[in-house]
C-alpha cells in the first residue's frame, strides 16, 4: 500500500515522470551553488537574482508569448545586467553588494510584474511568478538538465578558486584576476540555474532548491565537498516528497515542494548534529555553524 503511494503517481503519468526529472535535474545543479552562496554569505543575493530575471522573461513573454528560447535568453540576459549593475554600484560607492543586489531586486519585481500585465491575464502572471511544473515539456526539461550539466561542470572547474574567494578573498586579488573571473562565472551559472527554475518553479519558488537545501545541509556536515552532495539529496528529497504531496493532496506543485523543502530545513534545524536547537542545548558551543567551516573532502 505504502509503496503504492510512492510510485504508483510516477508509474501511472508521464506529467509527474516528467515533473520529477525535472526537479532532479534542477537540485543536482542548484542544490550545491547554494551551499557556496550560504558559504560567502549571500543566500539573500540568490532571492534577489530570482526576481531580477522577471523583466527580461516578462519582455520575452510579452513580444514573443510563451516561448521558451525567448523567455531564456532575456531572464539570463537581464540577471547579467543586474548582477553587473550591482557590482559597478559595490565598486564606485559605499553601499555593499547585497544592498545593492535588494536594491535592483525590487525594482525588478515591479517592472517584471508591469510587463506581464499589460498583456497577459492573471493566469499568464500566477505562471511567471509560480510555475508549472506539472506541465514540463521535452524542450524545458532538455534545459533544465543542460543547465545542470554546465553547473556541475563549472563547479568542478572553479571549485578550489570559489572555495578560496569565500575563505580568503585577499590572498586570491593577489594571484590576478582570478578572484574577479571565478566570481563572474558563478554568478552566470547562479543565474541560468535560477532561469532553468523559472520556467519549472517560477520566479518566486526558484531561488528555493538554491538555499534551503544548503542552509539545511550546513546543520549535519562540515566538508564543503560533503555538504554540496548533502544539500543536492535533500534537495531531491524535498522534490519528490513535494510531488507526492501535491499529487495526493491536489495542491500546487511549487508551492508543495518549497513547503517540503522547508520542513527538511526546519528538521535539521531542530536535530542536526552541527549547531541545531539539539546540539546548542546538549553540547553548548560546540559544533557551531558560526565556527570555521573546514574545507576537508
Amino acid at each position: 500500500m505504502i509503496a503504492e503511494l510512492l510510485w504508483q503517481p510516477f508509474v501511472d503519468y508521464g506529467f509527474m515522470r516528467r515533473a520529477l526529472a525535472g526537479c532532479l535535474a534542477l537540485s543536482a545543479g542548484a542544490a550545491p551553488l547554494g551551499t557556496i552562496l550560504l558559504l560567502r554569505r549571500m543566500s539573500l543575493v540568490g532571492d534577489a537574482m530570482s526576481h531580477a530575471i522577471l523583466p527580461g522573461a516578462a519582455l520575452g513573454y510579452l513580444l514573443f508569448g510563451l516561448s521558451l528560447p525567448a523567455m531564456t535568453i532575456g531572464g539570463l540576459a537581464a540577471g547579467l545586467v543586474v548582477a553587473m549593475l550591482s557590482g559597478v554600484v559595490t565598486r564606485y560607492t559605499a553601499l555593499r553588494e547585497d544592498a545593492s543586489f535588494a536594491g535592483f531586486y525590487l525594482i525588478s519585481l515591479a517592472l517584471g510584474v508591469l510587463l506581464v500585465s499589460l498583456r497577459g491575464s492573471n493566469v499568464d502572471l500566477l505562471h511567471v511568478l509560480f510555475g508549472s511544473v506539472l506541465a514540463l515539456d521535452d524542450p524545458t526539461l532538455y534545459l533544465t538538465a543542460t543547465i545542470a550539466s554546465l553547473s556541475m561542470l563549472g563547479l568542478a572547474l572553479m571549485y578550489r578558486p570559489l572555495l578560496m574567494e569565500c575563505l580568503d578573498p585577499g590572498f586570491l586579488r593577489m594571484q590576478g584576476r582570478m578572484g574577479s573571473i571565478s566570481h563572474a562565472l558563478f554568478m552566470l551559472l547562479l543565474v541560468l540555474n535560477l532561469v532553468g527554475g523559472f520556467h519549472s518553479l517560477g520566479t518566486l519558488m526558484a531561488v528555493a532548491l538554491v538555499v534551503l537545501p544548503a542552509a539545511s545541509a550546513r546543520f549535519w556536515l562540515r566538508g564543503v565537498g560533503l555538504q554540496m552532495a548533502l544539500s543536492t539529496g535533500i534537495a531531491m528529497a524535498g522534490s519528490v516528497l513535494g510531488l507526492l504531496l501535491s499529487y495526493h493532496a491536489g495542491i500546487a506543485a511549487s508551492a508543495a515542494i518549497t513547503l517540503s523543502l522547508g520542513c527538511l530545513y526546519l528538521l535539521s534545524l531542530c536535530l542536526g548534529r552541527l549547531g541545531s536547537v539539539r546540539a546548542q542545548r546538549h553540547r553548548p558551543g560546540n559544533d557551531s555553524v558560526s565556527e570555521p567551516m573546514g574545507v576537508s573532502e
